[in-house]
This record gives structure tokens, sequence and C-alpha cells, in this order.
């Protein structure tokens, strides 16, 4: 049995949900260009990094946008999503995230982040966590988003911990993906939680205990 000596936990749904803001953005963006979205449309979205994300969206457009155009529209989402999360605090950190990371420092168990998100440090700064972590890795320092495993492979560098070593918390199908291919043991929570490639599942960090965390048993019910 493995013993866990670094978790890497996804951002949005694990740490905060930030879904709503994305939504959001996404809709006001697409409504202005007389594109049809909905929220299952959305759920193709997550764990996708935003130009792709964008691509998914202009699927259902009659307009063909250039890529100078797609890159317009990206931005501009962005900038909708991030005046969004100005009205972000502590208030939106998920249930059992600061018990888990309490208690993993406790153990001296390390943590980062492994994000696809840009803005992952403006999020974690707002809800107060960006001191928190012993790394944070995101879509500004990867060539591709999940399920590419290379902000994990890239996070367990950071921290100086082989693959096996690392457990990855996620809970978009890809992210699961990504940290399979990393050669690391994933916890599958919220949505992804019945995903095959999980080794451990869970409704949410507030399920499960640091000292479970730590122990790469396979758990998945």
């Amino acid at each position: 049995m493995r013993r866990i000596k670094a978790v890497i936990f996804d951002l949005d749904g694990v740490i905060v949900s930030t879904d709503e803001h994305h939504f959001q953005a996404w809709k006001q963006l697409a409504d202005e260009e007389g594109i049809p979205f909905d929220r299952k449309d959305n759920e193709r979205l997550r764990g996708v990094s935003r130009m792709e994300s964008l691509e998914i969206i202009l699927e259902k457009s009659a307009k063909r946008y250039s890529l100078e155009e797609r890159r317009e529209l990206a931005e501009r989402k962005n900038a909708y999503y991030r005046a969004l999360l100005t009205g972000l605090s502590p208030a939106d950190i998920l249930p059992g995230v600061i018990n888990v990371i309490k208690a993993l420092k406790h153990r001296q168990v390390k943590i980062a982040i492994g994000s696809s998100s840009k803005n992952a440090r403006a999020i974690l700064r707002a809800v107060g966590l960006e001191d928190e972590f012993d790394v944070i890795t995101d879509g500004n320092d990867i060539p591709r988003s999940k399920p590419d495993p290379a902000v994990f492979t890239i996070a367990a560098r950071r921290l100086g911990i082989s693959p096996e070593g690392c457990l990855v918390v996620e809970d978009a199908n890809a992210g699961v993906e990504a940290g399979a291919a990393a050669g690391m043991t994933v916890l599958a929570v919220g949505a992804a939680a019945g995903h095959p490639r999980a080794a451990r599942c869970a409704e949410n960090l507030s399920c499960i205990s640091a000292d479970e965390l730590v122990v790469a048993e396979s758990v998945c019910s």
C-alpha cells in the first residue's frame, strides 16, 4: 500500500465553486453573439480550458469566427468572469476544505493546486487561501489543459514528490483522466465521483478524513 506524500487539488468544484460564475459569463457572451447556450451545454465545459470551451460553444454558431475573433471572444468572456469573481469571499470555500488543509499540514503532507484556470491565483486570493499551498500550478504554466496530465506532473515536480506519492482530488472527468495519466492516485468528488479511473470517491471533502486521504487504497463505492 502506497502512502501519499502530497495532495494536489483541482480548484473549481473542489476548493471553491465558480461554476455559476463561469456559466453566467459564457451565457452573457453567447447571448451577445446570438448563440444558443444553456446549463446542459455548460456541463460539457467542466474541466476544459477557456479556448476549448469556446470551441464547444461555437459549434452552435451560424457564424464562422477567425482566430483573432475567437481570441477576442475568449478575452471578453474572461473579463465578464473576473468581474463576477470580485464577489467571492472565504464564505465560498466548499465544505471540508479548511479542515482537510489543516489536517494535511499537521501530518506534514505537502499540498498543491493543479488547475487549468488562468485565474487560479485570483480566486485563491479572493477566498483567502493563496498562501496556504506549497505550490500553485495553473493554466499559465501548461501548454495543454486537462485531460493532458501536465498540470499535475509539473506540480509534483515542483513539490519534489514522485507521481506515485501524489493524490489528485478532482471533480471533473477530464481532471480524473489527467490525474490517472500522470500515474497518480485520484480521489473523484462531486460530478466525477463515478469515474472508473478514480481509485477513491467522495461527495466532497467533508466526507473523507485526512488520514483516509494519505492511504492510497481503493475505496470507491
